[in-house]
């Protein structure tokens, strides 16, 4: 059974750093693209960024280039997301996903069907 736990949300002031994690099991782990996901209240959700099975391609939505890292370690089955210079309107919550494809320009979709989504972290910035 596929499993995905986020952790490492928080509530922080804008300017902070915050690092998720997301644990997997149930799937191959080493063959998926990863990525994260956010959802703020009354939105839909979003793509935040994505890491390709190999390792050496990313993707980051236009918000968060140059503030937001992802990486994955594939002996722990774990993706993170290094989040720096956070702002309020990081506020929501994230979630990761095994993904179809991960190209510089585009992160694909959950590949593991919508019973795959994890609970989500939480994260709060404070201004």
């Amino acid at each position: 059974q596929v499993h995905l736990v986020e952790s490492g949300g928080g509530v922080v002031q804008a300017g902070g750093t915050l690092r998720l994690s997301c644990t997997t099991s149930g799937f191959y782990f080493e063959v998926y693209s990863m990525g994260w996901f956010r959802q703020a209240p009354g939105k839909e959700r979003e793509k935040v960024s994505c890491i390709h099975w190999q390792g050496g391609t990313t993707y980051y939505t236009d918000s968060v280039k140059g503030r937001f890292t992802i990486s994955r370690d594939n002996a722990k089955n774990t993706v993170y997301l290094e989040m720096n210079s956070l702002k309020p309107e990081d506020t929501a919550r994230y979630y990761c996903a095994a993904v179809a494809f991960c190209t510089p320009y585009d992160s694909g979709e959950n590949s593991l069907g919508e019973e795959s989504w994890g609970q989500g972290t939480q994260v709060t910035v404070s201004s």
